[in-house]
């Protein structure tokens, strides 16, 4: 069991060092800028109170005429507590906190080749919607 909880400035340096750890790269001027008003960051301890991962994303709204949605941007498991519900209780946590702002859709971008997060979103009840992402490499 985990606690879901806002993300506090004390929580960066974890936050940063797990990003870093699992995608490769190192970006902690980003994450402080996560903890603005208006965003929501969350962070996932266990029942010891470890940091087990975190959860960002915002309200946006009227993208190329879309309505306002929940977007989800980063979402992050220490691995050795992964498939223990930690994922599904940040979702949660912030799927909440979308609808309390008033939205009835949840989105977010990955790559398709990722099949560790596309599982986890599908699993999460999401699938492939209305929009097409388009992508040009610039020289």
């Amino acid at each position: 069991m985990v606690a879901v909880r806002p993300a506090q400035a004390s929580d960066l340096s974890a936050i940063s060092a797990l990003d870093a750890r699992l995608t490769g790269t190192s970006k902690p001027e980003y994450w402080p800028e996560r903890l603005a008003p208006g965003l929501h960051f969350l962070v996932a301890e266990t029942g010891k109170g470890a940091f087990a991962g975190f959860i960002a994303g915002e309200v946006r709204a009227w993208e190329f005429g879309q309505p306002p949605a929940g977007w989800v941007f980063a979402i992050q498991i220490d691995p050795k507590l992964r498939l223990k519900g930690t994922g599904s209780a940040l979702f949660e946590a912030l799927v909440a906190r979308f609808k309390a702002e008033g939205v009835t859709r949840v989105r977010t971008l990955v790559d398709r080749k990722d099949h560790l997060i596309l599982s986890f979103f599908r699993a999460q009840g999401m699938v492939a919607g209305p929009s097409l992402q388009l992508d040009m490499e610039l020289p």
